[in-house]
């Protein structure tokens, strides 16, 4: 019997499990917001689990695509629940990213530059997948969904055509291209969890930031039972809402054009990504040029990686400065005001107004170290 307790206590894998989580020195005073990373897992896991349950039904083929989708959702036991749980689950985790990448740029505490770049990645390997998985029940909205972001690969001088063919796999989106992407819609989440894994080695070894930033090694408590209940109560909050929401509203966040097979003969009045999309979207419609479109589309995810670069403060944190504040909500309702005019059809007046807040967009990265330049020199 001894012997026994002696191994646990001596076992690597206790031992790493003891450091990592029971007894993982955390600071003392972080708050709620510092839940989402947990969250953020917990929604990857559904989504993989649930889309374990749907890809054994489904079928990768233009013809019979569309009609598993519907064998899924009325002759599979459960099948519409997983469908649905899966379908708002992707919103869930689209919900949790955004507050988690809000927090960190409001708290400032994207100073540990490796977690940070390793998220941006995550966050861009995440919009892939979900891109891919749209295009997987083939419906109207999915079919030419697929059209017109692939369409964009062709704005690369020289190899954009040919790019675009091998990718589609021919001349147009086709079975050879369905079944790559349900290839890509499965494998991609499982790199996700390597990238996590590799996010919170990063994460661990810095220690985790906290509200007022303050780097007190004496001011730490044990993340169990602490944090541990505070991040259980967490997901018992999150698995309620999602069941509450998808039982009650399964296809509120859906495009009605999606209950439609898809038809390369007839185009939608309005083609539109997924709300999560839908500000990146809009900044790509700002811009007439094709070229400069894709460009502004990608900068607006990789500008997040000058913001370690471009900080300049004595003292991190938005909450200590009236200033930041406002900056920061500003560019909240930026992001919001993108996402409502992307989901807008390309008419007066939301064409200007689409250019004028999507230059207000990136103008924040530029204003923020500006405008904390100026406080610094208040300070000195």
């Amino acid at each position: 019997m001894n012997h026994l307790i002696s191994m646990k206590k001596t076992h690597p894998l206790i031992k790493m499990i003891n450091k990592s989580l029971i007894n993982l020195p955390s600071p003392s005073n972080i708050n709620f917001f510092w839940n989402y990373g947990s969250l953020l897992g917990l929604c990857l896991m559904i989504q993989i689990i649930t889309g374990i349950f749907l890809s054994m039904n489904y079928n990768p083929s233009t013809l019979l695509a569309f009609e598993s989708i519907n064998h899924i959702n009325h002759n599979i036991n459960n099948g519409w629940f997983y469908r649905i749980m899966h379908a708002n689950g992707a919103s869930f985790f689209f919900i949790c990213v955004y507050i988690h990448i809000g927090r960190n740029m409001y708290y400032e505490t994207f100073m540990n530059k490796m977690t940070w770049f390793i998220g941006i990645i995550i966050l861009l390997i995440m919009m892939m997948t979900a891109f891919v998985g749209y295009v997987l029940p083939w419906g109207q909205m999915s079919f030419w969904g697929a059209t017109v972001i692939t369409n964009l690969l062709s704005a690369i001088p020289y190899l954009g055509n040919n790019i675009v063919q091998w990718i589609w796999g021919g001349f147009s989106i086709n079975n050879s291209t369905l079944n790559r992407f349900f290839s890509f819609h499965f494998i991609l989440p499982f790199i996700l969890i390597a990238l996590v894994l590799i996010h919170l080695i990063f994460l661990h070894t810095q220690g985790s930031s906290n509200p007022l930033n303050v780097n007190n090694k004496f001011d730490k408590i044990p993340f169990h039972p602490f944090y541990s209940l505070k991040d259980i109560l967490g997901f018992m909050i999150l698995v309620i809402l999602l069941i509450m929401f998808s039982l009650k509203f399964p296809y509120l966040l859906n495009d009605n054009d999606n209950f439609i097979e898809a038809n390369p003969m007839v185009t939608p009045p309005h083609i539109q990504p997924e709300w999560y999309f839908l500000f990146a979207y809009a900044i790509l419609r700002s811009i007439p040029s094709k070229l400069g479109g894709v460009i502004a589309l990608l900068m607006s995810i990789l500008i997040l990686f000058i913001m370690p670069f471009t900080f300049n403060k004595m003292i991190k944190g938005s909450s200590y400065y009236l200033s930041n504040k406002i900056l920061f909500y500003t560019f909240i309702n930026i992001f919001l005001l993108l996402s409502w005019i992307g989901s807008k059809s390309v008419e007066d007046p939301f064409i200007n107004l689409n250019q004028v807040i999507s230059v207000m967009y990136f103008l924040y990265f530029f204003l923020y170290p500006i405008l904390n330049m100026n406080w610094n020199k208040m300070l000195n």
